[in-house]
């Protein structure tokens, strides 16, 4: 069983475009986000009130190739355990595949065993293969399309009716 969610897709922009586009976690990511994005040993935090938070350190800024984020503290509204992201990474590999660039987006830690992998794998997926990419092709991302209240909300709810 894999120890991470992970969603790829690919782009006719160049590598470096997209490392960029990656670390303007603004311009695709929801919530209000402090502090640096794209500074290696920065910390940011990410929050959506009642929701989510999540406090990063860049660990690795390779231009044009790997961003990776280890998430120092966290805190989600719907788990038992609040904290099930905290010593997660989020990694982004950025490869050259066949004249495309490859964006491979991993979670590490947030296995399908873990309570919000359900939750986290439709919300990262509309913010990477949705948000991200728009803001890497259109130079216009979506953020704060995906995770809103309601939106879990409505995750929930498709979940449920899956069961």
């Amino acid at each position: 069983m894999p120890d991470s969610l992970t969603w790829t897709f690919q782009v006719d922009e160049s590598p470096q475009r997209v490392y960029e586009a990656i670390n303007d976690v603004r311009g695709w990511w929801s919530g209000q986000i402090t502090g640096p994005t794209d500074d290696l040993g920065a910390e940011f935090s990410y929050w959506v009130s009642g929701v989510h938070y999540v406090k990063f350190r860049i660990t690795e800024l390779v231009p044009g190739r790997k961003i990776s984020w280890l998430a120092l503290d966290s805190w989600l509204a719907f788990p038992d355990d609040k904290e099930e992201w905290t010593g997660t990474t989020v990694t982004f590999d950025v490869t050259e595949v066949d004249g495309r660039t490859e964006v491979r987006f991993t979670h590490h830690g947030l296995a399908p065993e873990v309570e919000c992998y359900d939750v986290c794998w439709v919300a990262w997926g509309g913010y990477i293969t949705g948000s991200l990419r728009d803001l890497i092709t259109t130079g216009t991302g979506r953020p704060n399309s995906i995770e809103s209240p309601e939106a879990v909300e409505q995750v929930r709810a498709a979940l449920a009716s899956q069961a």
